[in-house]
């Protein structure tokens, strides 16, 4: 039987362990080194997850990440409000940010259709979508999701959802890895696959 440390230490290494990309051994490396950190580099490190967990809030007409809702994307008067990208998260809203390419609006739908995990259209933020669509001011959305089958399977549904709308429904154009994330895609990729963008 494999040997567990004990107390504190170990509950540091489960809490780490159970953070989306962080496997047992680097949790055990990142353990290790909060308890070779000084007491206020920890302090530091506590104190902004909870500054995040009590200031962090999703913006009520996108559903961004913010301190102040609507978030500083919404109230910007410069953006372009007849496009709207479509985007599976809020990382994914940083990821195009860097390109300095789009000056348009963001929807964030907080996940895919994924029956696998029982996340069906009902799920996500659709009905808000179609609220913001409604006044006729957007004349294109830009749909773009990760290239995996979730990823796919939503964009065909909004697709289908948004045609009778009479608007442009367009994706990012080829270029992408099929199954990887928009948040890994360099921005010269990004750059392309907006630049690039194709009808769905």
């Amino acid at each position: 039987m494999a040997m567990a440390y004990d107390g504190a230490i170990q509950r540091l290494i489960d809490a780490f362990a159970s953070l989306p990309g962080i496997g047992p051994k680097g949790a055990q490396r990142i353990a290790f080194y909060m308890l070779s950190a000084s007491e206020e580099e920890a302090q530091r490190l506590a104190d902004a997850v909870l500054d995040a967990k009590h200031n962090i809030r999703f913006c009520e007409i996108c559903g961004n990440v913010c301190e102040t809702s609507p978030c500083t994307i919404c109230s910007d008067p410069r953006r372009d409000r007849s496009m709207i990208c479509v985007v599976e998260e809020p990382k994914d809203v940083m990821s195009i940010e860097r390109t300095r390419e789009y000056r348009g609006l963001y929807h964030v739908l907080g996940g895919t259709i994924n029956p696998m995990a029982n996340i069906g259209p009902n799920d996500l933020s659709i009905p808000k979508l179609l609220d913001r669509l409604k006044d006729g001011s957007v004349k294109e959305v830009i749909v773009a999701l990760n290239p995996n089958i979730e990823g796919e399977a939503t964009t065909t549904y909004l697709s289908r959802l948004l045609t009778p709308l009479e608007l442009k429904v367009t994706r990012l154009a080829s270029g992408l890895p099929v199954g990887g994330d928009l948040e890994y895609a360099d921005e010269i990729t990004l750059s392309r696959a907006l630049a690039g963008r194709r009808d769905v």
